[in-house]
């Protein structure tokens, strides 16, 4: 099928720093050349400081929507003219849809990392998670948890300025899903070891391990992880971090951010053009199986 910009071509994007390692631009170009739609999908490496004045600038050009990475998902909110009920208690946002001449903001990203941990073959409903971060990828992801039936969270920060807000998101989730979610600090090793031993799954939602400083890991030590654990890693870049090779060394099932991708771009793409993302097409033009041990 002929695929060409044309006079009418749709904008969407993808803003954030870094982005030049991104294959969103790819996967839903390929997407929509699939289906006929006449879209295009470019990447735009924005910091903080010029995101107010890129947001006024897209909204001129009447851009469809576009994703934000870090570190916008938080710094995009006050200028966007609504929120998804999931984006609002996330406090954060990954993907903005125009809806007639408003922009809303949406949170895709809890959306695709329960589906990656589904479409794995793990099973984490019922069950109990520890959670890493309090990132917008970590808020959404805990959101989205609670929300489809995981047992208890265990979140852990670090302990900064920001610990009490942090605090305050984890009752304002217990409370509207009665989801028990308690928040501990990063340092209190302890209490880290006793949550990942009773969890079924240890995710890693910080930018911790990833390209270029891929030598580093959140772990303080191996002998927390447990056989039965799913160490699951929203990073992909690199494919297999160094906290996923400690997994595996202690016999643990792993699973890195590879498919999150995927099926948080699904579920954006659904947003801006109303049909579904050719998933199994996209997965097997762009994506490999080097997801798991």
């Amino acid at each position: 099928m002929n695929y060409e910009i044309t006079g009418s071509t749709g904008l969407t994007a993808l803003l954030g720093s870094p982005v030049a390692h991104s294959i969103s631009p790819q996967m839903h170009n390929e997407a929509f050349r699939q289906l006929g739609l006449d879209y295009v999908y470019l990447a735009f490496d924005i910091t903080p400081g010029q995101l107010k004045e890129t947001f006024l600038g897209l909204k001129a050009l009447n851009i469809r929507g576009f994703n934000l990475t870090m570190p916008l998902k938080t710094e995009i909110i006050s200028y966007l003219d609504g929120l998804t009920p999931a984006a609002r208690l996330a406090g954060a946002v990954n993907t903005v849809y125009r809806q007639d001449s408003c922009y809303i903001g949406h949170t895709t990203d809890g959306i695709g990392y329960m589906r990656s941990i589904s479409d794995a073959g793990h099973q984490i409903i019922g069950k109990k998670m520890t959670l890493l971060g309090a990132g917008g990828a970590a808020t959404a992801i805990c959101v989205q948890a609670a929300l489809d039936g995981v047992a208890a969270i265990d979140m852990f920060r670090r302990k900064n300025t920001a610990f009490g807000k942090t605090a305050e998101f984890c009752e304002k989730v217990s409370a509207e899903t009665s989801c028990p979610i308690r928040l501990f600090d990063l340092a209190d090793t302890h209490q880290l070891s006793c949550s990942i031993a009773e969890s079924a799954v240890l995710t890693n939602a910080t930018n911790v391990g990833m390209a270029p400083d891929s030598q580093r890991s959140l772990l303080p030590d191996v002998s927390f992880l447990h056989p039965n654990l799913l160490v699951s890693d929203i990073i992909y870049n690199p494919r297999q971090t160094l906290l996923m090779r400690q997994a595996q060394e202690a016999g643990c099932k792993c699973i890195n951010g590879l498919y999150m991708l995927l099926f948080q771009g699904a579920a954006a793409f659904r947003c801006w053009t109303g049909q579904d993302m050719p998933v199994e097409v996209i997965r097997k033009k762009y994506f490999t199986d080097e997801r798991t041990n």
